[in-house]
C-alpha cells in the first residue's frame, strides 16, 4: 500500500508541472536580435594531440577495504538495577553490579558506560549517601586480573587505562609453593596483553591488601605478567616510613618454578677474618631434571669457600642430589705466631630409585665424606646444626633380583665409614652378596608343608668383599691400601621343623661355611731376633667349618580372674619357655704349631687375617635356655556404654636367659641376661635391662670358678644395669578434656622424646612454626592467650650402671630435655638442654626465640655456653620471593676465636 500512495503523488506533480509550463509558453515574446556568426574560427588541433589530452579514468574498481570493526565476537552485557542506552551519545550505560563479557576478557563493577562506536569501556564504583564507595572493578582478561579503582578499556586495540589497580602474582618457589606478590600502582596503562607501565607503584608479598606493612615503592616500571618487573629508582617503606633500602634501578622475577638468577649473599664481619660475604652465587636450572647451584664465601683476610650443588629428578624414575663443599679457612696473618691455615671439604651424594622405574633392580647411593673437622671447623650458618656429628657414612649399591623359581638375590655395595674423633676410616670396596630362596625339596611348591620330612629346607648365600682400613692422612693415597684385606664366604643353612606332643615347636638346624682367604700368616720363632716373626704369604686358601643345633619350646597362658564388677577383672600371664642346644666341632686341621724361646709348643692358624673369623679349636657344646613374658588386665571401662572391658599392658616384654657351655673348662655357666619394656603409665615407655654373674669374683676383680651363692653372696651379683624412660608434657593435657582436638580426637604424640624442638634460621633454612599462622586471614583472627600458654615439654631420662668389679658405678646419668612456650600468637620461645648428673654438668644448650611479624619473620638462636657457645640473629621477609631483603648477624664460634 505504501509505495502505491507515493506514485500517486508523484504523477499529481508531473501533471501540475506540465500545467504550468503550457501556461508560461503561451505568454513567450520573441526578441528582436539577428543571428551573426562568429568570425574567430578556433584551430583544428591534430588527431594525435586530441587524442593524448583525453585522459581516461583506469581505476574501475575501488581496492582498498572499506574499514570494518574489530570485534571478533559478541559483546554480552547485563546489570542489576538497568541498562540504557542512548543513540545520542551513542553509549550504553550499565548500573549496579554490570557485568560484560567479550572473549576471554571479563569486567565487573558498579558502573560502566560502552561506547558501541568507538567500541571503549568505562567502568568505575558506586558511591553511597555516606560516601562509601564499593563494587570496585574487577578485571581479567585471560589468567590476569585487576582490580583497580576505575579503568577505560578499548576492545579494538587491547589498550587500557587503569586508576588504582590492585593485582597479584604468583613466583618464585617457597615451601609450600609459589608465592604471591601484590602489585599496586596509582596509574597503569595497558599496552598490549603482556605488558602494563606502571606509574607511582607498590610492590609487596603482605597479607594486607590495604595497609600493608611493609612495600617497595617504585616510581616507574614495566611490568610484564608471570615473567618480571623492570623498576626505575625504588626503595623500600616498613609501615610507610621510608628506609635507606634503595636502589637505582630494580628488577623483581616473577616467574614460577626454576629461573636462573644470582643468589644474593649475607655480609658479615669476623673478628679474625675480616669482613665477609656468605652464600652468594649463582643458580642454574639446566633442564627439566637438573639444577645446579654455585656458592662461595669470601673474607678480606684471604679465606674463602665454595659449594656445588645438583639436584635432579625424574618422576616414576629416580631423583637425587649431589654437593660439594671446599673451604680454605686463615686465622690471623702471615708472621704472627697464631697464624694458622687449614682446608677442609666435604662430599654428599644421595640417589634414590623409585620402585616402578625397575622391579627386579635398584641402584641407591647415600655418601657423606670429608674432613673429620668439616662441620666444627666450618663458619658457614647452614652448618650449625651438624657441628656435633661425630660420624661420616656411605654407601652405593646395586641389587638385581633374579626371579625364575628359585629365585636369587644379588647385590654390590660400597661402603664407608669415618670416625671424626679417632680419624679412622673403614671402607668396603666393594661388598658382593648373593642368596638364594629357601628350598623345601620334599615338598611340593604349593601344597602344605607337614612333618619333619617335608618341613626339611636349605638356602644358599655368598658374601665377599675388600676391606680397607686406613686414615685420614693416608686417604685418597696408596698407602690406604697397603692394609687391604679380601675374602669370601659361601654358606649354606639347613633346617626343619615339627610338633611333639601337639603344644611343642622343635626346630633342627645346620650350618655349613666355606671360608675363602687372599692372604695367610706364618707364624714362627726367631733365635736371631728373640721374637716371633710374622710373615704374610700372599695367594688363595680357604678352609670350611660346620655346625648344628636344636630348640624346642612351647606357650603357656594363665588367667586369674576377679569378677566383673572389679575394677581389675582379668590378668593374664604369657610364658614362652625354650630351650635350645648347640654343636661346633674342634677344626685342630686348620692350625700349626711352631717352638717359641722357651721351647713349648704353640698353636696358631694361618687364617687369623680372614675377614670372616678363623676356624674354632675348640670345640663347643652349650645348652641355652630363654624365657619371655607378657602380663596385661582388663580393666573396666570408665565409659558407661562401653560393652567389652579395656586392656592394658603391664609388662609387653621381660625377658631371661643363659647358657651352659659343657666343654668349659670352669665358668661354665653365662651371665643371666635380663630386659622388660613397659607403658604402666601412660605415654610413659620405660626400657630396663640388668646382668648378673652367678660366679664370684676374687680380690683383683676377675671372675672364679665359684659360685656366688657359695661365697656367702646371693644367687647371682648385679654386674650391669640400664634404664631409661621419657614422656611428654603439653598445655592441652592439662585443660578439661585432656588433650583433644576440635573432633574429639586425642592428639598424637610424638614418640621422638629427645627431638630438637627447633631448627636454625636463616636464609638458607626454612620455618616450620611461622607456617602456622600464615593461612589466618588477619590478625583479628587469632585468640589472645590471656594466662593460658600453649607450651609443650620432651623430657628423657638415662640411668647406667657398672658392678663389674664392686665398684658400683653410674656410668651415665643424665636428664635431656626440651620444649617450646608460646608466649603470644606470634612469640615462641624453644629450649633444648641436657643436665649430667653424674659430671654435674649441662649439655649442649641452646634457646630459640622467634617472632612473626607479618611478612617478616625474626630468630634469635642462643648457645649461652659450651664448646659451641655463639648467637644468631636473623630478621628478613618469608616470602621466597624477597628473601634476600634479610638483616643477620652472629657470633664467632669459641673454637675458633
Amino acid at each position: 500500500m505504501q509505495p502505491n500512495k507515493h506514485l500517486l503523488v508523484f504523477l499529481f506533480v508531473l501533471l501540475c508541472g506540465n500545467a504550468t509550463l503550457s501556461a508560461q509558453e503561451d505568454r513567450i515574446t520573441p526578441l528582436p536580435i539577428k543571428v551573426a556568426n562568429d568570425s574567430i574560427k578556433a584551430p583544428l588541433l591534430p588527431t594525435n594531440i586530441l587524442n593524448d589530452s583525453i585522459k581516461v579514468d583506469t581505476i574501475e574498481v575501488d581496492t582498498v577495504p572499506k574499514k570494518q570493526s574489530m570485534l571478533l565476537d559478541k559483546i554480552r552485557y547485563k546489570a542489576k538495577d538497568y541498562v540504557k542506552m542512548s543513540q545520542k551519545d551513542n553509549k550504553i550505560y550499565l548500573y549496579d553490579e554490570a557485568e560484560i563479557y567479550y572473549q576471554d576478557t571479563e569486567l565487573t563493577a558498579g558502573i560502566i558506560v560502552m561506547d558501541y562506536v568507538k567500541n571503549e569501556v568505562y567502568a568505575g564504583r558506586m558511591k553511597d549517601s555516606l560516601g562509601n564507595y564499593s563494587q570496585l572493578p574487577f578485571f581479567k582478561q585471560g589468567d590476569n586480573e585487576v582490580r583497580p579503582d576505575s579503568i577505560r578499556f578499548n576492545f579494538d586495540t587491547q589498550k587500557a587505562l587503569i586508576w588504582n589497580s590492585r593485582t597479584e602474582q604468583q613466583a618464585g618457589l617457597g615451601q609450600l609453593g609459589a608465592d604471591a606478590m601484590k602489585v599496586y600502582a596509582e596509574v597503569t596503562k595497558k599496552e598490549n596483553d603482556s605488558v602494563y607501565f606502571l606509574s607511582e607503584g607498590k610492590l609487596t608479598t603482605s597479607k594486607d591488601t590495604v595497609d600493608p606493612d611493609y612495600y617497595i615503592r617504585v616510581r616507574k616500571a614495566k611490568f610484564v605478567p608471570k615473567k618480571k618487573i623492570i623498576a626505575g629508582y625504588s626503595n623500600m617503606y616498613i609501615v610507610d616510613v621510608p628506609t635507606p633500602i634503595a636502589l637505582p634501578f630494580a628488577y623483581f622475577p616473577l616467574t614460577t618454578g626454576r629461573v636462573a638468577g644470582i643468589l644474593f649473599p649475607t655480609f658479615g664481619n669476623d673478628p679474625r677474618r675480616g669482613y665477609f660475604i656468605q652464600n652468594g652465587g649463582y643458580y642454574l636450572p639446566i633442564s627439566d631434571y637438573v639444577d645446579l647451584s654455585l656458592t662461595g664465601d669470601f673474607y678480606t683476610n684471604g679465606s674463602y669457600g665454595f659449594r656445588g650443588q645438583s639436584i635432579y629428578s625424574k618422576r616414576y624414575k629416580f631423583k637425587g642430589n649431589i654437593s660439594f663443599s671446599y673451604e680454605n679457612l686463615i686465622q690471623s696473618q702471615k708472621g704472627f705466631d697464631d697464624y694458622n691455615r687449614t682446608s677442609n671439604y666435604n662430599i654428599r651424594i644421595s640417589h634414590t630409585q623409585d620402585t616402578k622405574a625397575s622391579p627386579n633392580s635398584r641402584f641407591s647411593a647415600s655418601v657423606n665424606l670429608g674432613s673429620s673437622q668439616f662441620y666444627t671447623n666450618s663458619l658457614n650458618q647452614v652448618n650449625r646444626n651438624n657441628t656435633q656429628t661425630n660420624t661420616f657414612a656411605s654407601s652405593i649399591s646395586y641389587s638385581k633380583t633374579f626371579p625364575a623359581y628359585p629365585s636369587v638375590n644379588t647385590s654390590l655395595t660400597l661402603s664407608h665409614t669415618q670416625n671424626s674423633r679417632t680419624q679412622t676410616i673403614n671402607m668396603s670396596l666393594p661388598t658382593f652378596q648373593a642368596s638364594m630362596e629357601r628350598i623345601f625339596p620334599f615338598a611340593k611348591r604349593d601344597g602344605v608343608k607337614k612333618g619333619i620330612i617335608q618341613n626339611i629346607n636349605f638356602q644358599y648365600d655368598a658374601n665377599a668383599q675388600n676391606s680397607i682400613t686406613t686414615t685420614e692422612e693416608d686417604f685418597f693415597t696408596s698407602k690406604m691400601f697397603d692394609d687391604a684385606r679380601v675374602g669370601a664366604r659361601h654358606r649354606i643353612p639347613i633346617g626343619t621343623n615339627f610338633k611333639v606332643a601337639k603344644y611343642f615347636s622343635v626346630s633342627l638346624s645346620g650350618s655349613y661355611e666355606d671360608v675363602w682367604t687372599l692372604e695367610t700368616i706364618r707364624r714362627e720363632y726367631d733365635a736371631d731376633l728373640d721374637r716371633v716373626v710374622t710373615d704374610t704369604i700372599p695367594g688363595f686358601d680357604r678352609f670350611n667349618r660346620y655346625s648344628m643345633g636344636a630348640s624346642i619350646g612351647t606357650t603357656l597362658y594363665g588367667t586369674w580372674n576377679f569378677g566383673d564388677n572389679k575394677k581389675i577383672q582379668a590378668i593374664r600371664h604369657v610364658m614362652r619357655p625354650s630351650v635350645s642346644y648347640s654343636y661346633t666341632p674342634s677344626f685342630e686341621k686348620f692350625y700349626e704349631t711352631y717352638i717359641d724361646g722357651d721351647g713349648e709348643d704353640v698353636q696358631y692358624t694361618p687364617y687369623e687375617t680372614s675377614l670372616y673369623g678363623r676356624p674354632s679349636l675348640n670345640r663347643g657344646s652349650a645348652i641355652s635356655f630363654s624365657l619371655q613374658n607378657t602380663l596385661e588386665a582388663k580393666v573396666r571401662d570408665r565409659d558407661s556404654t562401653a560393652t567389652e572391658p579395656k586392656k592394658v599392658s603391664i609388662l609387653s616384654n621381660l625377658s631371661l636367659s643363659t647358657s651352659y657351655n659343657f666343654e668349659a673348662d670352669s665358668l661354665k655357666l653365662s651371665p643371666i641376661s635380663l630386659s622388660g619394656a613397659t607403658e604402666i603409665i601412660k605415654n610413659v615407655p620405660i626400657n630396663f635391662a640388668a646382668s648378673f654373674d652367678p660366679y664370684a669374683i676374687d680380690n683383683n676383680g676377675r671372675r672364679i670358678n665359684t659360685l656366688n651363692i657359695k661365697n656367702g653372696g646371693g644367687l647371682a651379683r648385679l654386674t650391669s644395669a640400664r634404664f631409661n624412660t621419657g614422656f611428654s608434657l603439653n598445655s592441652e593435657m592439662f585443660q578439661k578434656g585432656g588433650a583433644k582436638k576440635k573432633d574429639g580426637k586425642e592428639k598424637e604424640q610424638s614418640p621422638d622424646y629427645g627431638a630438637n624442638p627447633f631448627e636454625i634460621e636463616g636464609a638458607q633454612t626454612g620455618d616450620r612454626h611461622f607456617n602456622r599462622n600464615e593461612d589466618s586471614a588477619n590478625d583479628e583472627e587469632i585468640p589472645l592467650y590471656n594466662n593460658n600458654l600453649p607450651w609443650d615439654a620432651r623430657f628423657t631420662y638415662v640411668a647406667t650402671y657398672n658392678n663389674n668389679n664392686r665398684q658400683k658405678e653410674l656410668t651415665n646419668h643424665s636428664l635431656m630435655f626440651s620444649g617450646n612456650i608460646q608466649l603470644s600468637p606470634k612469640w615462641e620461645v624453644g629450649f633444648n638442654s641436657g643436665y649430667d648428673l653424674k659430671n654435674k654438668g649441662f649439655a649442649d644448650t641452646r634457646f630459640a626465640f622467634k617472632r612473626d611479624l607479618g611478612s617478616f619473620k625474626l630468630s634469635f638462636d642462643w648457645t649461652p655456653f659450651g664448646r659451641f657457645e655463639r648467637w644468631y640473629f636473623f630478621v628478613g621477609i618469608k616470602s621466597s620471593i624477597l628473601s634476600d631483603l634479610k638483616w643477620e648477624n652472629r657470633s664467632q664460634p669459641f673454637s675458633n676465636r
